[in-house]
C-alpha cells in the first residue's frame, strides 16, 4: 500500500508467473496510451487553474503542480467528462484497468490525493465533486464560461 501511495501503478507479489507480469505491463501501457489525444492546448478551468493535457502540466496560481502519473490520468478523465457524473467503475476501469474493478478505495483515495493539490479547500471541493454513491463529477468549465 505504501508504494501505492508513493505514486506506484501496481505491485505484483512473490510468487507470480510470467504471464500474470506480461498481463499486468500490458494493462500498464493501456492506461498511459489512453491519455494522449482529444484535448488539445492549454485549457483555462479558471483564474486559478490551468491544465496542458500535451504537455502534462497543470498550473495552479500562476505554478506549476506535480502530479504523479495515476493522479495525472484520474484529473484526464474527470476533465475529459466535466460536468458529467463518471461512476466509480469507469473510473476504474479507465485509470487503472479492468482487473481493478473490485478496488473502489483506489478512487477514493486518489481524489482524495487531487483534491489536497488543486483545491483551495479540499473539504469543500470546486473542481472535484462527489456524487454520492455514483461517482464523481468535475465542474463544468465550459458552460461556466458560455
Amino acid at each position: 500500500m505504501r508504494g501505492l501511495e508513493h505514486g506506484a501503478d501496481d505491485y505484483i507479489t512473490k510468487p507470480f508467473s510470467p504471464r500474470e507480469l506480461v498481463s499486468r505491463i500490458k494493462a500498464v501501457l493501456r492506461r498511459t496510451e489512453g491519455t494522449s489525444g482529444s484535448m488539445h492546448g492549454l485549457i483555462e478551468i479558471d483564474k486559478r487553474l490551468k491544465i496542458d493535457f500535451e504537455r502534462r502540466e497543470i498550473w495552479l496560481e500562476g505554478k506549476l503542480v506535480k502530479l504523479r502519473p495515476t493522479e495525472y490520468r484520474l484529473l484526464y478523465h474527470l476533465v475529459q467528462n466535466a460536468g458529467w457524473v463518471v461512476s466509480h467503475d469507469q473510473l476504474l476501469q479507465k485509470v487503472w484497468g479492468y482487473e481493478y474493478r473490485d478496488e473502489p478505495h483506489y478512487v477514493r483515495l486518489y481524489i482524495n490525493y487531487l483534491r489536497q493539490k488543486l483545491e483551495k479547500d479540499p473539504a469543500n471541493p470546486v473542481y472535484i465533486l462527489t456524487e454520492r454513491g455514483v461517482g464523481y463529477r468535475f465542474v463544468d468549465f465550459k458552460r461556466s464560461k458560455e
